[in-house]
């Protein structure tokens, strides 16, 4: 398997180049040169697969499909060691759970759990193979790497605990400074292990995120100090992700004649990236609906054909505050395939006029209406009152309590209910991690696992820093000596 860049550039690296590099040279992101393309008959051996061998077999045979360079032994290992109940909390890894009154016979939406992991968000089901992943290839190969990283709430938690004591690997992780909930701080911020370096950025998770793509884009610097990323500009991540799309689908459904549709909730537009992907590999997802909050981004382009970027003064301070971005990274891959694979129009777009003009229109264009017809998107907006009304209506009719995220998700997936098709919402976060919201919806604490207790009042190590490129690269080079 050979990947290529959004932008057109020459190269066809294989995978493990790409897990070590991120972005491509030219800016651009990686996609597989193809998609490779799943019959009947191979959907029925993966849904026999997840059957009888469970997550991490079928993690196997997924990822297998896209990764050639790694003997097939190692690989199958690697899923082994990553995903156990012991880290995933239960047998199935990624069980549903159907919003379901009693008196109900057949339920049309299900939560995917996706949160038992260490850091109770969904950005472990990935980050904890891309740290494996990483400490394999770097021994392969005799190196280090620094990550350099940015996170609205749950990529830096999840990446640090994923990488801490890791060989071969320093985490430069950027946050918005002050943005993030006070328990998504304390669990990056009290992480004292000395290859974890928490860097807290005057601005917006935007901010954060430009800073990341600048040092990626600096070649010499970039390969002076081996600077990879674990965000889901990353392919490894997005392709982890595939994984649980596929189990979704499994658990329920009873055969592949049966159709799906995920909803999402979406910020930087990986999560539901990787829904995309699934779905143009075969499987039947009938729709993918991007549930975004204020910072709706995404919703206005699946609306009306325009992508407007919001300044740092616009971006509004949420209750769902992972999803507070208003640049969406992963959004290039899929206007990548939005062009029929256009790279000369896709460097037109996110390398010149996005970063000129802060927007770019679609909607006059024919391939505007494919994103709805052809590719199966949807989208809707939620709000704080949303989020309060949504929590209070799951708790009281299904006896569940979901975080703020999860909550914008079933909102919106209420509005795009279709009869007789099932409707499976991502769930992206515990209710600990956003705990403020659920006393405000609820009256009440949410449950706090043991492991967590007192973690706020933990001494914590971060550096504050201005949103400034260089700043950070200074930071970087003081601590690789």
């Amino acid at each position: 398997m050979r990947y290529l860049s959004t932008r057109g550039h020459a190269d066809r690296p294989q995978f493990c180049d790409i897990l070590l590099e991120g972005l491509a040279p030219d800016g651009g992101l990686y996609l597989p040169e193809s998609y490779p393309q799943l019959d009947a008959s191979a959907l029925t051996r993966l849904r026999q697969v997840w059957q009888s061998q469970g997550y991490a077999a079928l993690a196997f045979e997924v990822l297998s499909l896209y990764i050639d360079d790694i003997p097939t032994s190692d690989l199958q290992a690697l899923c082994r060691k990553t995903y156990t109940p012991e880290v995933f909390g239960t047998p199935e890894i990624v069980p549903l759970k159907p919003l379901q009154a009693a008196e109900q016979a057949q339920p049309k939406i299900y939560l995917e759990a996706l949160s038992n992991g260490p850091t109770l968000a969904f950005k472990d089901m990935a980050m904890q193979l891309l740290g494996n992943l990483f400490e394999y290839e770097l021994a392969r190969r005799g190196e280090t790497l620094n990550i350099l990283g940015a996170t609205s709430g749950d990529t830096g938690s999840a990446a640090e605990y994923a990488m801490r004591g890791k060989k071969g690997v320093r985490v430069f992780m950027t946050s918005p400074n002050g943005r993030m909930s006070p328990f998504q701080q304390a669990q990056m911020f009290s992480l004292l292990d000395e290859n974890i370096h928490n860097i807290a950025i005057e601005g917006v998770f935007d901010d954060c995120q430009d800073i990341v793509k600048a040092v990626s884009n600096d070649l010499v610097f970039k390969r002076q100090y081996k600077i990879g990323t674990v965000n889901s500009i990353n392919w490894a991540r997005l392709l982890a992700q595939v994984v649980y799309y596929f189990a979704g689908y499994f658990q329920a459904t009873q055969t592949n004649d049966q159709k799906v549709s995920f909803t999402v909730p979406s910020g930087n537009f990986g999560n539901v990236c990787a829904g995309h992907v699934a779905r143009m590999m075969g499987l039947p997802i009938d729709r993918l609906v991007v549930a975004t909050n204020e910072n709706d981004v995404l919703d206005e382009f699946f609306r009306t054909g325009v992508y407007r970027v919001r300044g740092t003064a616009d971006t509004q301070e949420t209750s769902s505050p992972s999803m507070d971005i208003s640049k969406a990274s992963n959004f290039e891959r899929f206007v990548f395939d939005l062009l029929a694979r256009d790279g000369a129009k896709t460097e037109a777009i996110f390398g010149q006029g996005l970063s000129q003009q802060g927007f770019f229109d679609l909607s006059g264009d024919a391939c505007f209406a494919k994103a709805a017809t052809v590719f199966g998107f949807d989208s809707g907006r939620s709000t704080h009152n949303d989020r309060i009304k949504t929590i209070q209506q799951v708790f009281e009719c299904y006896g569940m309590v979901i975080d703020t995220h999860t909550a914008d998700g079933v909102k919106v997936a209420q509005e795009h209910l279709q009869k007789q098709v099932p409707m499976i919402v991502l769930e992206t976060a515990l209710p600990i991690k956003f705990a403020a919201t659920i006393v405000e919806a609820l009256g009440c604490q949410p449950e706090r696992p043991p492991q967590f207790e007192g973690i706020e009042a933990l001494p914590k190590r971060v550096q504050v820093m201005k949103a400034d490129v260089d700043l950070v690269k200074a930071y970087i080079v003081k601590h690789c000596d």
